[in-house]
């Protein structure tokens, strides 16, 4: 079969990666894709926001099945196309796609539904959000209601910090109409753990756990980012966990879009807080998380196809979805000043010792440049994977992996899965 797969960042590699390894899966395409997919897939020059273009490509190259890697594309209703030109499509629909697409849409299913997530309130005026502050406990958090790409969350330590941070969403409209309406929400503290879940509108099959790195730098200081390192599973994800989510959240919240009229097919990123007071959903995202599935889709044993035609036909009850007991740790290499400026255009140099099956690196910002060579094209360049019998030896692979790696204003940090250690 054909396989489109929509994106161009590590994740897409990750899942163009896993498709690769399907025996069903004889030519994969990947618009636009990036220079590490072109050795998996054939790229083609279509933006993932053009449509149009993307539906007539499938159509033209007989595509059989066509795999949304990003948020935007999702949100924008992507999905609702494919099915309309008679196309088979793995992602939610844009009115489910609203999970990820609307902090303020999913903190009001949350509320209404039971589902355990901190206190919060909405708002659409910046006064009304000022009034508000004044009775509030710090720190407190801002969240941009729409997509911001995994930047538009603001953790403000004082009431001068949250009425900067409500000029920069709401009023400067740092990240666009994205701060249009804009959450204030209680601060959690505890672990954070990211778990992905394939779900077809009525069944959740929970992947592996994995824990993000969002901040810049080491010691998480510096400004969000897209993710800085991964590791999976976490190792505070204990089985208790597992069955509270599995009762409280991962179910309660399939069977919440569904009794809404927003049959959700596709995959679940559920963002959690474990507190003192047990675990709360800090955010959805309605696809597979970036570095999450760098560290997630090298484990999973089923073949990917079959488990993501089950999410579309509504069988994922007869997938028994399985991941190696390995351990996997991702590190980024990125480009010095990400995320606010950096250089790029740097050759990349060091690929060729990743020829073990223990060790990955996966294309996230680059390009090849008019000579030909693999050059530096984003702030998150690389992401750095290894897979060990535990996540200590993941760890120490991973960071000697980065070592392989050269280009000029490379950046990490250095204290990814420090938490197991």
């Amino acid at each position: 079969m054909k396989v489109l797969i929509v994106g161009s960042g590590g994740r897409e590699h990750a899942i163009a990666l896993a498709v690769s390894r399907s025996p069903r899966v004889d030519k994969i395409y990947c618009a636009p894709g990036n220079a590490g997919i072109s050795q998996l897939a054939e790229c083609v020059d279509i933006k993932a926001m053009e449509f149009d273009k993307l539906v007539a490509f499938a159509k033209e190259h007989s595509v059989d099945l066509t795999i949304i890697g990003m948020d935007d594309p999702l949100v924008g209703g992507i999905v609702d196309e494919f099915e309309k030109a008679g196309l088979r499509c793995f992602g939610p629909r844009k009115n489910a796609a609203i999970l990820e697409g609307s902090k303020a849409f999913s903190k009001d299913l949350m509320k209404k539904y039971n589902i355990p997530t901190a206190g919060y309130e909405n708002f659409t005026d910046p006064n009304a959000a000022l009034e508000y502050l004044k009775t509030c406990n710090y720190p407190i958090v801002l969240k941009a209601d729409g997509l911001a790409l995994g930047k538009g969350v603001l953790i403000c330590e004082s009431h001068e910090d949250a009425v900067a941070g409500v000029a920069e969403i709401m009023q400067d409209k740092k990240f666009g109409d994205a701060g249009n309406t804009m959450v204030i929400e209680e601060f959690m503290t505890g672990r954070e753990v990211s778990v992905l879940s394939f779900v077809d509108g009525n069944t959740v099959k929970i992947m592996s756990s994995a824990q993000d790195h969002k901040r810049a730098g080491d010691g998480d200081t510096g400004l969000n980012t897209g993710g800085m390192g991964n590791f999976s599973p976490s190792p505070f994800f204990t089985k208790d966990v597992e069955e509270f989510c599995q009762k409280n959240i991962f179910q309660p919240t399939v069977d919440a879009m569904k009794a809404e009229g927003r049959e959700f097919k596709g995959v679940i990123f559920f963002g959690l807080m474990l507190t003192e007071d047990g675990p709360k959903v800090l955010e959805y995202n309605a696809r597979f998380g970036d570095p999450e599935a760098q560290v997630v889709l090298p484990r999973l044993q089923n073949d990917i196809i079959d488990v993501m035609e089950a999410c579309i036909d509504g069988t994922l009850d007869e997938i028994d979805l399985k991941f190696s007991n390995e351990a996997a740790v991702c590190v980024v290499l990125a480009s010095d000043g990400y995320p606010v400026k950096y250089d790029k255009g740097f050759p990349i140099t060091g690929f060729e010792k990743f020829n073990n099956k223990d060790y990955y690196c996966f294309h996230a910002g680059t390009a090849f440049d008019d000579e030909g060579r693999i050059v530096t094209n984003g702030g998150r360049v690389l992401g750095i994977t290894a897979l060990g019998r535990d996540l200590v030896e993941a760890r120490a692979k991973a960071y000697e992996a980065t070592e392989w790696i050269d280009f000029d204003n490379k950046y990490m940090r250095h204290d990814i899965a420090n938490a197991i250690l």
